[in-house]
């Protein structure tokens, strides 16, 4: 039986310099923008988008660390990058903007994009100037991926797209998707799927917001209708789009996202109680800290071997499921704890009162706990 693979994390010799620089950018952003003051805007900081925040992380060299100078990167390696992600998520750094562009899509077109689709987005996105979506789940499907019904067909030297996407993240301002759609007539399942850099201003792409109980707008509707694109458009190889989905998952699925989400509650939990904190508060904050370290190790872990080309799909699934159940309990085990006036405007009432409205996504995005579960337990063999 297989079990999570973990060993000590190599961290680099700059990550004392590369949290110094990471903190002083949020600082001088907050102090500008005025927000340094409103933890709610903190909470889940990798969902919020600022435009020119990540414009300022691309001019310091932030964004892309991993990539090409060719392509503009700046070949740091993957744990540089690892430092600099956790301290812009423990800050609350408004990151959402280009955060799954830096995380999947840019390294996917290095791989598998063409040399014409490299040069025309990779650029932008180290700059923190283009932005991305992925087209994955469907109406229908829930969270059965290899229920796609998007279609891809040839005309001439061109593909002509067709179909539908929901839940898509950040496509109401993104400039670009990589769409997994089925490219074989009357294949079925994961067979006869590819992925498809597809541009959000192409005629025939029609975006529509979904707006969610705290009136925000982070998921939305994506519609193709007769969406003609290059051949170029095609990334990597045609029928190998379910192969290619599933190992970007890993990236997805095991970064400190996956249980810093709710760290900011922690803070102001921490900052109000104070030392004179009720044995029950204390025993809370050392059981929601010990986890935490422990879900950075594993996190931190799964990075490492990413690095030397390992593939910890199994690992990474693991640090997804129990960060979100890390990070979507603790606004409920909080509230408990502690007696609060949600309506009163102090830090940790606001950012309570925002979790509680949230957290319950936590374990939609990036594949539901059932899914999540499943893949476990082929994983460890017992199904």
């Amino acid at each position: 039986m297989q079990t999570f693979h973990a060993k000590p994390v190599p961290w680099p010799d700059t990550a004392g310099e590369l949290r110094a620089r990471v903190r002083a950018l949020v600082s001088e952003h907050f102090a500008q923008q005025g927000d340094a003051a409103d933890p709610a805007k903190r909470a889940n900081s990798w969902a919020h988008p600022d435009p020119a925040f990540s414009r300022k992380l691309g001019e310091a060299g932030l964004i892309g660390m991993v990539w090409p100078k060719e392509y503009g990167g700046h070949e740091r390696s993957s744990l540089e990058r690892y430092v600099v992600l956790e301290e812009l998520l423990a800050l609350g750094a408004p990151v959402g903007a280009h955060w799954i562009a830096d995380r999947q899509t840019g390294g996917m077109i290095l791989r598998y994009g063409s040399e014409e689709a490299k040069r025309q987005w990779v650029p932008g996105m180290a700059r923190g100037e283009l932005f991305a979506c992925i087209g994955l789940s469907e109406p229908g499907a829930g969270s059965d991926l290899a229920s796609v019904r998007t279609t891809a067909r040839r005309k001439g030297d061109r593909w002509v797209i067709d179909g539908q996407k929901v839940w898509t993240t950040n496509a109401h301002f993104a400039h670009l998707m990589i769409a997994l759609v089925r490219s074989e007539e009357g294949s079925e399942r994961n067979a006869g799927l590819s992925q498809f850099v597809i541009s959000m201003d192409a005629p025939g792409v029609t975006v529509k917001p979904i707006i969610d109980l705290t009136g925000g707008h982070d998921f939305n509707e994506v519609w193709f209708d007769n969406v003609e694109l290059p051949e170029t458009a095609l990334a990597g190889t045609e029928g190998q789009g379910w192969a290619q989905a599933t190992a970007e998952l890993s990236l997805e699925r095991s970064g400190p996202e996956r249980y810093l989400s709710s760290t900011a509650l922690l803070i102001e939990l921490i900052r109000a109680v104070g030392p004179d904190a009720s044995d029950e508060v204390k025993a809370l904050v050392g059981r929601l800290t010990a986890e935490m370290w422990t879900l950075r190790q594993m996190s931190a872990s799964v990075a490492a071997r990413l690095a030397e080309g390992d593939d910890p799909a199994l690992e990474a699934t693991m640090v997804k499921d129990l960060g979100n159940t890390y990070e979507q309990a603790m606004p409920g085990l909080v509230q408990a704890a502690v007696e609060l006036d949600l309506a009163g405007g102090d830090p940790l009432a606001r950012v309570l009162g925002y979790l509680l409205q949230v957290s319950p996504s936590f374990s939609l995005r990036g594949g539901t706990r059932e899914i999540l579960k499943g893949i476990i337990a082929r994983g460890l063999g017992l199904r």
